[in-house]
């Protein structure tokens, strides 16, 4: 079998951003640096690709909420996306520039430069209503739900989409957002655009090798936050998609996340460890998460075989999860960030 890197390169040009391969000042000094190239393709790549074409929205339309209730949007010329995930969506259908604000985890190159309406992960009603919106988009895990309810009263549109937990959710999220904002056939044509790269990343995932055991930690070691992920956690899909086994479920972790312990790292004996990469850098890079509880004496630790993403694209499950998962493939079977 040629190099995977090779078999993937196009694919990757784009994932370059989505992996942080050194974590710059985390106290790990033996991964490599990367040459300026490779640090210009990761900021060309740190963008979302647009559908060819500006789609016409048809409005008004009435749709039917996550949360239940029927929803009318008149006009969609200021959205308020409350994720990432959502914005992501609304820029790839091509209708970015009608886009009036942002939320922290909303972090690619044509997003950056728009206000922020969120406190920490706490939606800001004041900030998104001083933004006179005509739809606002939210995850129902989006909140306070007192913000959301202010919105609502002021006569805003909010229409909620359920979270996503795995690689069949894409389409359903692509198709409500299209659906609210009047453009279905260009939702349409952008999960397809988005199911068809995330197979042709699944072809290249190499049959001959043994199933790695991949345990996906949440770190957060400025608030001492140390988590192993379950069957809840959204990471299972990923793993699978990528031929590897989800360490953590299959030891019997049943909920999203339990706090990481020497005895539980050794019985889920992940050969990789996933990390979100705000999440290695808070730790101190790969020397800060041997340090962690367990961890130096699981495979994964012995073999430093970390695979690290960006946080606010690993779980999104939208247009760019084929970039994701080919960065996932990439360090997986390339021995990871070590």
């Amino acid at each position: 079998m040629r190099p995977l890197r090779a078999k993937l390169a196009g694919v990757l040009l784009a994932a370059l951003t989505l992996t942080t391969a050194g974590c710059s000042g985390s106290g790990d000094t033996g991964a490599p640096v990367a040459p300026p190239e490779a640090s210009a393709a990761r900021a060309a790549a740190d963008r979302v690709e647009p559908l060819t074409g500006t789609p016409a929205p048809r409005l008004p339309v009435t749709v039917t909420s996550a949360d239940g209730e029927r929803v009318t949007v008149g006009a969609a010329d200021r959205i308020v996306p409350l994720s990432g995930s959502l914005s992501e969506i609304v820029f790839s259908l091509g209708l970015g520039d009608r886009v009036a604000g942002r939320d922290v985890s909303t972090t690619f190159e044509q997003a950056q430069d728009l206000p922020l309406v969120t406190r920490a992960h706490d939606v800001s009603a004041e900030g998104v209503l001083a933004l006179r919106p005509d739809l606002v988009l939210a995850e129902t895990t989006s909140g306070p739900v007192e913000a959301l309810e202010q919105i609502r009263a002021a006569g805003v549109p909010v229409l909620t989409v359920a979270p996503a937990k795995g690689l069949g959710d894409v389409g359903p999220r692509i198709a409500a957002v299209a659906g609210a904002l009047g453009v279905p056939s260009a939702g349409q044509e952008l999960t397809e655009r988005s199911q068809q790269r995330i197979a042709a990343v699944r072809e290249d995932v190499p049959e001959d090798a043994d199933r790695p055991r991949v345990a996906f930690l949440y770190l957060r070691g400025s608030a001492s936050v140390y988590l192993i992920g379950g069957a809840d956690s959204g990471a299972s899909s990923l793993i699978e998609a990528a031929g590897g086994v989800d360490a953590g479920a299959d030891s019997g972790l049943t909920k999203d996340f339990t706090p990481i312990t020497s005895e539980a790292l050794v019985k889920a004996a992940p050969d990789a460890i996933l990390v979100m990469s705000k999440g290695l850098e808070s730790v101190g890079g790969i020397d800060g998460l041997e340090k962690v509880p367990g961890v130096a004496q699981t495979p994964a630790g012995l073999d430093r075989r970390i695979v690290s993403v960006e946080d606010g694209v690993l779980l999104s499950y939208g247009p760019r999860t084929d970039q994701v998962l080919a960065s996932v493939v990439a360090q997986l079977y390339e021995g990871g960030t070590a």
